[in-house]
């Protein structure tokens, strides 16, 4: 009996191999999605009888509790890793913070949970959890955006009713003012505040860390150039950087400042609006937005030359904000 010898060469059999590959991938994605589902729900469920158990033998529902300790003891030898105490510590908050099993999300793992639970105000922790769902942040991206102190510097751009929105909706974005933050965090880059870096060093860092430069700009931001090129009248003018916001339809103009804010920084950025304008918007997007980053800025001298709608200066700053300072700013307005 004669058997026919396979040739890899054959044709489809790439095909075939990437076909198997891909259903593989999906098979795999769609088993952790499942599995994370049923953790969660699983880990819900045993801090609502934790919490049940607790009440109904009026046990006092404290971090102390010997409750936890035993209990963490007993499961683990009969069932092994995954029940110590600040585990079921985790569990029982988690019931707690979130009571209705059915607003729990598909697409948050166990661990963006734990994260979030580390939040002690609800309006943050709120946001928080509306963002990762929207902007499908990663473990990673949630602890980054929460050590920022995102909730707090987008809240107080806002008055105490655009605060309370923030926290059920997450930062939904329907114009320009809407995306734009202040001050943005650009700790990312590692940078000395007592050095001197110029203007092309920093744009130089930016684009190499351009997935976390994206990340704290907003999601929805695209990058499309750098030192942009225009001409007018045979001289040439060089925008730092370009981006097309995607909720938007715009074209997002920032250019780097490392000094205060002038009004020649202002009047540059209007000239490069205005090309855009005449020259680069197409039918159905909108007039483009024009962001300066800058060192500091005057708040007395920004109200008078800070006029144009879609014309917007920023301060960055290279370390995390203070905790304190922020959350007491919030809180004034708030109250």
């Amino acid at each position: 009996m004669n058997l026919k010898i396979f040739k890899p060469k054959e044709r489809g059999y790439n095909q075939l191999i990437g076909n198997i590959g891909s259903l593989l991938e999906q098979a795999r994605a769609k088993s952790f999605t499942v599995i994370n589902q049923i953790l969660v729900q699983t880990y819900w469920q045993i801090g609502k009888w934790i919490v049940e158990f607790e009440q109904h033998g009026e046990e006092k529902a404290v971090y102390g509790s010997a409750l936890l300790d035993t209990l963490s003891h007993d499961l683990t030898n009969v069932h092994g890793k995954g029940f110590s105490r600040d585990n079921l510590e985790n569990m029982r908050r988690f019931y707690l913070k979130f009571p209705i099993s059915e607003t729990l999300s598909p697409i948050l793992s166990w661990s963006h949970y734990v994260e979030l639970l580390k939040v002690s105000e609800d309006l943050s922790r709120s946001f928080y959890e509306k963002q990762c769902i929207r902007e499908g942040w990663s473990l990673r991206e949630l602890r980054r955006q929460m050590n920022s102190m995102l909730f707090e510097r987008i809240a107080l751009s806002k008055d105490k009713k655009g605060v309370l929105e923030l926290s059920k909706k997450g930062q939904v974005v329907v114009k320009a003012q809407d995306a734009i933050k202040d001050p943005y965090i650009l700790e990312f880059l590692g940078l000395d505040e007592s050095h001197t870096y110029s203007e092309t060093e920093m744009e130089d860092m930016l684009i190499s860390k351009l997935k976390e430069f994206i990340l704290e700009l907003g999601k929805d931001f695209l990058f499309v150039d750098r030192q942009k090129r225009i001409t007018l009248g045979n001289r040439h003018y060089y925008i730092d950087l370009v981006f097309y916001h995607r909720i938007l339809r715009c074209f997002v103009l920032i250019d780097l400042k490392l000094g205060e804010l002038n009004h020649a920084d202002t009047g540059q950025m209007n000239l490069y609006l205005n090309y855009y304008k005449q020259n680069e918007v197409k039918e159905g997007e909108h007039e483009p937005i024009g962001l300066i980053l800058c060192a500091s800025k005057n708040q007395a001298l920004a109200k008078y030359i800070l006029t144009e709608p879609h014309l917007f200066a920023s301060e960055y700053k290279l370390r995390l904000p203070s905790e304190t300072a922020l959350k007491e700013e919030l809180k004034k307005l708030l109250e």
